[in-house]
Formats: C-alpha cells, sequence, structure tokens
C-alpha cells in the first residue's frame, strides 16, 4: 500500500531503546512508497532518477517491466485514496520558506479560508508553505492532504497533514494534483512551483481541463515574471493576446477564494445547462419520432 494514514513519524531522535543515543540528533529518512529507509539503508538514487537514466538501458527487459506495474500500483493507490475527496485545491510554494515570511503567513490564512470555504487542501505535504497551508486548513477544521516525493534531499510529511500519500514518481503524483482540486494557488517558490503553474497553465490553455483556476499570490513577487509573460512571451506572439487572463494575481486571500468559488459556479451553471439542452433534445427528438410513427388501423398508430 501505498496510502497512509496519519500520524506520521519522521526525524524524530534515536531513542535509548534503538541502540543510538537522541543526542546524535534526527535520523536520515526517505519515503519510498509504503516503504520508509534510513540512514545505511537509503540508495543513492531515487526511483525517477533510476526510471529516467538512459544508462540503464540494457536494464529495461528486465526492471522496467516491473517498474510499469509499479507505477500503475501507484495511480492505482492514489485514484482510490483520493475518490472520496470533497471539493479540494492545490496550493504551491517554496519548502524553503520560513514560518515567519510573508508567504507563509500568507498561506495559513489561506489554508484556513479554503477549509472555510468547504474545500480540501492539497499541497506537496512537505515545510515552508506546504506546512503553512496545511496548517491553516487544519486548525479550520477542514480536511488537508499531502502528497509526498521521494527526494534525495526529502525532509518528510509535515504534521499539519490528514491525509498523505508517498509517491515515488513526480508524473503519478502530479497527476492527482490535477485530478482531484478545482483550482491551483502558487504562492512564493522555487522551481517545482513554477513547474506545477506552468503544468497547470498548458492544461488550461489546450483545454485539457475545463475552468480551472490559477491564482498567483504575491504581488511583488510574481511582478517580474508577469512582465516578461507580457512584454516578451506575448508581444512576440508565443501565447495569445488571452492566455495572460488565465492567472489571477492578488494578495488579497478572501479576493482569491471567491475568484475560486465563482469559477466554480460559472462551471456548475454551464454543465446544467448542457444537461437541460441534452434532455431537450432527447425528448423533441422522441416527440418527433412518435409524431412520424405511421398509423394502424382504425386511426391507431
Amino acid at each position: 500500500m501505498i496510502a497512509k494514514i496519519f500520524p506520521l513519524h519522521y526525524g524524530d531522535p534515536m531513542s535509548e531503546t534503538s541502540g543510538r543515543p537522541a543526542e546524535q540528533g534526527p535520523r536520515a529518512e526517505r519515503h519510498r512508497g509504503a516503504v520508509t529507509l534510513r540512514n545505511q539503508a537509503i540508495p543513492s538514487s531515487t526511483a525517477d532518477q533510476r526510471l529516467l537514466d538512459s544508462r540503464g538501458r540494457g536494464d529495461w527487459k528486465t526492471k522496467d517491466a516491473w517498474r510499469a506495474l509499479r507505477i500503475l500500483s501507484e495511480f492505482v493507490e492514489g485514484f482510490d485514496t483520493l475518490a472520496d475527496l470533497p471539493p479540494a485545491v492545490s496550493v504551491f510554494g517554496s519548502a524553503r520558506s520560513k514560518p515567519d515570511s510573508p508567504e507563509c503567513r500568507l498561506a495559513e490564512e489561506l489554508g484556513g479560508a479554503l477549509a472555510r470555504a468547504g474545500y480540501a487542501v492539497i499541497t506537496g505535504g512537505g515545510p515552508g508553505v506546504m506546512e503553512a497551508a496545511n496548517r491553516g486548513a487544519g486548525e479550520a477544521g477542514g480536511l488537508s492532504v499531502g502528497l509526498g516525493i521521494e527526494l534525495p534531499f526529502e525532509q518528510g510529511l509535515n504534521d499539519w497533514v490528514d491525509l498523505a500519500i508517498d509517491f515515488r514518481y513526480f508524473f503519478a503524483r502530479k497527476t492527482m494534483f490535477v485530478k482531484y482540486a478545482q483550482a491551483f494557488v502558487v504562492l512564493p517558490g522555487g522551481f517545482g512551483t513554477m513547474d506545477e503553474l506552468f503544468e497547470a497553465l498548458t492544461l488550461v490553455q489546450t483545454g485539457k481541463v475545463t475552468r480551472f483556476p490559477v491564482v498567483l499570490m504575491g504581488i511583488d513577487y510574481w511582478g517580474g515574471l508577469l512582465d516578461w509573460l507580457r512584454d516578451s512571451m506575448a508581444a512576440e506572439g508565443k501565447i495569445g493576446p488571452g492566455d495572460l487572463d488565465l492567472i489571477c494575481v492578488t494578495d488579497d486571500v478572501n479576493e482569491a477564494v471567491r475568484h475560486i468559488v465563482e469559477a466554480e459556479a460559472v462551471l456548475s451553471a454551464e454543465q446544467e445547462a448542457v444537461r437541460e439542452e441534452a434532455v431537450a433534445r432527447v425528448a423533441a427528438d422522441q416527440q418527433a419520432a412518435a409524431e412520424a410513427a405511421p398509423e394502424g388501423p382504425a386511426g391507431e398508430r
């Protein structure tokens, strides 16, 4: 099994019963699916590295087939575990942000506001902005979800996660972030945050997901990127004139949540209109078929 229901413990100091004194500090630890590795048991590479390393092609007949089954198991476990989530929002941001940083304070406020609006909060389950968003949701009584990943420098899942899944493969994890969320909120972060941001924008731009709000929080932080998108990418025709409208930029938590709620309401109304149109079309077809039916004896149809 890959899914884990908390409490989880990571990086705990060693006790006397473990044979190592507590004063030696936290043990190195890595989660690999359902397996927890510590110290010398931690391999020098991750499952993603071994999968993508072209130098290992000679092993594909004996190893990659098994990797395919392992990848399948991650999708099955993720789908099964998250299928019953309430409406949710995925929140991204730096694992390196300090608890007293502006973005962490903003993330905690956001997590609480989303929970009060009826959304579960999904993060990468790590420290920094992710932990702050999970904490805000948890303290507001909402469901807090963490989707962890096996990394060489893994810091473990934070203590505010109620439901956790550990993944070996980034692409399986990234599918869960999109499939079970109604929106993305992106706070200041690094390469991983940028990866999630542009993947979401690509999915919306290409119509792979419908009415999927993408909110950037931190106007000052994102200002330079937005200027470049407008003055270089859009100006040179690399993106369409309306593509920048896919992004909502704000420092206001209430505005961010309102944007998400309104987008969901619009989508619900459109879906209901489509259903009503389909019902009306079927009824009209049935009526037309009845009127076109030949008459039987004595005028009976």
